[in-house]
């Protein structure tokens, strides 16, 4: 089964890191891609750019607004993703329990809807 993690963070607080807490933590984004790789779990995953640069689009009665910024304002961040296939939640848990910003953020884990289509 397939399972989109979000990983999400306090950008604010990641811009104050000093040099040495982000190359730390790069390195254990290079580390956790080095034990996922070979397994085959991992499907994609991406870095965002920060919310400064989202743009949001909403249709309401049929008229298009687009407004600069995120959907809404959190102290945490939607900073990046892993798509993972995984046998089962406990898996995808135990991967997601691996990812660096679990220790300063928050993973959601979502399940992906399959449809027969």
């Amino acid at each position: 089964m397939r399972y989109l993690c979000l990983i999400y963070s306090n950008e604010a607080a990641e811009a104050q890191a000093t040099p040495e807490e982000t190359q730390a933590l790069f390195a254990a984004y290079g580390a956790f891609e080095g034990e996922i790789a070979p397994t085959g779990k991992k499907l994609a995953g991406e870095a965002l750019q920060p919310t400064s640069t989202a743009t949001s689009v909403r249709v309401r009665d049929g008229k298009v607004s687009v407004t600069d910024g995120p959907f809404a304002e959190t102290k945490e961040q939607l900073g990046g993703f892993y798509l993972l296939n995984c046998e089962n939640l406990d898996e995808a848990l135990e991967w997601a329990a691996k990812i660096p910003s679990a220790k300063t953020g928050t993973i959601e884990i979502r399940p992906i809807m399959e449809f027969d289509l």
